[in-house]
């Protein structure tokens, strides 16, 4: 009897031996792939991607723009365009201004005459200009080419009336303007516009004027300005007047 179970104690000992070595699963056969050499790709997969330089005839246009730009720039400034006037003398006391320029276009846009004033209404115009006139009016006719210019340097008194002060006009120190042309000639003016369903551009325009200039004048200021904004660099103690 305990010769019978010694022989079942070792058949069971063999039958749970770990075996000597792993049996690993055999690799499948693969097959070879070509690789790719420089002489069978194509000659231009090898080459610099740089851009290729831009024609002479491109380089001088663009050159020769920027020399016009700079040569009609005044006020030290290529986005004011037209030409230094210098010293304007005035025909009555309080009249004319010490340094002028006579402006043609501010910050790409023209104007519909060109307009005599200081460098710093020069300046408060490029400033409106680039901040207000252009965004509000881009999704109109392609946007903003051309002011109409109602009124600039005139010798004069305050809406024109007897013994009233000299206007800001009159100082070389404001504009009027009376319109605006888009690209595709399509025209806005103060006169018809206010109103319409332009009017949160225009109205618009006319807030943001309040700041680069001392003084913003529109049509719910006084009849003397239904048609046309007026802007002039005056400063105040107070502030700067806007109705």
């Amino acid at each position: 009897m305990k010769g019978a179970t010694l022989v079942l104690a070792l058949l069971a000992g063999v039958a749970t031996a770990a075996p000597e070595a792993s049996i690993r699963p055999v690799a499948r056969a693969t097959q070879a792939v070509p690789v790719a050499t420089e002489a069978a790709a194509p000659a231009h997969f090898f080459a610099s991607l740089r851009p290729t330089l831009r024609p002479r005839a491109i380089v001088q246009q663009a050159m020769a723009r920027r020399t016009a730009r700079r040569k009609g720039q005044v006020c030290g400034d290529p986005d004011l365009q037209g030409e230094a006037v210098g010293a304007v003398p005035g025909r009555i006391n309080g009249c004319g201004i010490e340094d002028a320029v006579r402006l043609r276009s501010v910050a790409g846009v023209s104007l519909s005459q060109p307009a005599l004033m200081d460098c710093n209404t020069a300046k408060a115009l490029k400033k409106w200009t680039e901040r207000s006139a252009k965004k509000r009016l881009r999704n109109v006719g392609g946007g903003l080419v051309q002011y109409r210019v109602a009124a600039h340097y005139a010798c004069r008194t305050r809406n024109n009336q007897p013994g009233a002060r000299i206007s800001e006009h009159g100082k070389g120190r404001a504009i009027d303007i009376s319109g605006f042309v888009m690209q595709n000639g399509t025209r806005l003016t103060v006169l018809n516009d206010w109103s319409s369903r332009h009017r949160r551009a225009l109205r618009g325009m006319h807030q943001d004027a309040c700041g680069p200039f001392g003084t913003v004048l529109g049509p719910n200021s006084d009849r003397f300005h239904r048609d046309h904004f007026h802007f002039d660099t005056a400063r105040y103690r107070s502030g700067p007047y806007c109705r």
